[in-house]
């Protein structure tokens, strides 16, 4: 995997971090900050010249304005908060007492210089209502210079230059586009695990679907739990029977795929788990999918008088289930004696229309990966931080299996138009945690940063998304992922 060029613009830049910008009067110190970031995260001493003074030229007010920025970086920064400092960034004890001070909060330190051509950047001074005089302006230009050559020794975190030349426009950020791989767009997959129905269930899972196919997702799942997961929302909220629901969305006119993330084996006999799958498989004409886990929640189990056995044991039956699913789903109805299962008969009509990918859910190092590898059709792994661990012994797994199970991913992104949209979306759902600790376990950001995210999941080979937005209440809300799914 390629590593980009730490001082590239093509290089995203740690989130939470502080980040310093340094840069002559006109460089587009501004615009670049408020292309990238949202208007709470930036602090600008111009902009605090117009709050305590008279204006963003009101050198008069410098001193208050800096007292007032100083107040803003340190509560941001005890909060953990990405903090963007907009000053010139020339002064060597100001630029280093920030860096010390992001290193004291725990945050990456970054120093942005702005290294644009002293002609552009006297062009648009001699535009603003009140330039800076043109031998201060020159001063600055050569402090930067003096900057370029000594920022790498500073003990900055990242450095990142950022230049412009006479007629460039001001910096602005980079277009969205669709994650590609080397042979076309890896399909996303939209996983409903939040049901903000309301008075209309079906006419929002409609709702839902119509729009999902509308953007670009490649199909549907649906969570399978008896009762709403902590992780996910209270008890009491809705949680529908998957396969019913998926039922519905078969009779619209889409092409979603559509299938469980995951089924727990023990919640249902394997052979009723197959001639559900075969029976949808059936009437989408061929676009079911079976996801299926080991199950996990105790308590569900319980509320509704299932037993739950020991993890061994269901592991046991997740590969005994994958067995009778490929046995039921076969031709022919002769009697069965396998490895796992027995079966007098195999009579299970209807077949499913083709081939019924099975993909396996959990990152259980010991079997669960070995079971997907084995058997299974894909693998599907929880975004995290353990993540590409766990793709390397899958693939240690499959390569030993000689067998060509794919790699899929559940994603739970919050995603906004921007990063003050994504910031809003955030505050809506993060219930009792702070920003900063939601956002731990969520990533948090604009379109192109998910992008970003999902290259570099295809590079480490993964083939397919599964996406759930925390943030979904109705269907309008999947119309911000336009721009990741478009061809």
């Amino acid at each position: 995997m390629s590593v980009p060029d730490p001082t590239s613009a093509e290089a995203p830049l740690p989130d939470p971090c502080v980040v310093v910008l340094a840069g002559a009067a006109g460089a587009g110190k501004s615009t670049w900050a408020a292309a990238r970031y949202a208007r709470p995260e930036i602090v600008s001493t111009d902009a605090l010249r117009a709050v305590v003074g008279t204006g963003p030229a009101d050198l008069d007010a410098s001193v208050d304005a800096f007292a007032v920025a100083d107040l803003v970086i340190d509560a941001r920064l005890r909060r953990g908060l990405t903090t963007v400092v907009d000053t010139l960034g020339l002064d060597p004890d100001r630029r280093s007492a920030l860096r010390d001070r992001a290193r004291t909060a725990g945050l990456p330190a970054v120093l942005v210089i702005l290294d644009t051509d002293a002609p552009l950047c006297r062009t648009r001074n001699a535009g603003r209502d009140r330039p800076v005089h043109a031998d201060v302006l020159t001063g600055q230009l050569r402090r930067v210079r003096a900057l370029l050559a000594v920022a790498q020794t500073e003990g900055w975190d990242r450095v990142l230059m950022v230049t412009a030349a006479p007629g460039a426009p001001e910096p602005g950020p980079e277009p969205a586009s669709a994650v590609e791989t080397g042979t076309g767009r890896v399909p996303v997959i939209l996983q409903l695990s939040r049901f903000g129905w309301g008075d209309d269930p079906a006419g929002w899972l409609r709702d839902v679907a119509l729009t999902a196919d509308q953007m670009g997702f490649a199909g549907i799942a649906v969570m399978d739990h008896l009762i709403q997961i902590p992780q996910v929302g209270r008890a009491w909220e809705p949680i529908p029977e998957p396969w019913v629901t998926l039922g519905l969305l078969a009779g619209l006119d889409t092409s979603l795929r559509l299938g469980t993330l995951v089924s727990p084996v023990t919640l249902r006999p394997a052979g009723v788990i197959a001639k559900t799958a075969a029976t949808l498989d059936v009437l989408s004409g061929g676009r079911a999918f079976c996801g299926l886990g080991a199950g996990w929640w105790n308590r569900e189990h319980a509320a509704y008088g299932v037993d739950f056995p020991p993890a061994r044991e269901r592991l046991d039956r997740l590969e005994a289930t994958i067995e009778t699913l490929r046995t039921l789903w076969g031709a022919g109805t002769k009697p069965y004696a396998g490895r796992r299962v027995q079966l007098p008969e195999t009579t299970c009509y209807p077949r499913p229309v083709g081939p019924l990918p099975i993909v396996v859910g959990g990152g259980g190092e010991q079997r669960t990966l070995k079971i997907a590898a084995t058997l299974g059709d894909g693998c599907n792994l929880r975004v995290d931080e353990a993540l590409p661990h766990k793709i390397d012994v899958f693939t240690r797994y499959r390569e030993d299996a000689g067998r060509r199970s794919m790699i899929t991913v559940l994603d739970l992104p919050v995603v906004g138009s921007d990063r003050e949209d994504a910031a809003r979306r955030v505050e809506r759902v993060r219930g009792r945690l702070t920003a900063r600790a939601y956002a731990a376990r969520h990533p948090v950001g604009p379109v192109e940063l998910h992008r970003r995210r999902w290259a570099d999941l295809t590079e480490r080979g993964v083939e397919q998304i599964f996406m759930a937005l925390p943030d979904l209440d109705r269907a309008s809300d999947l119309e911000v992922c336009a721009p990741l799914l478009a061809d």
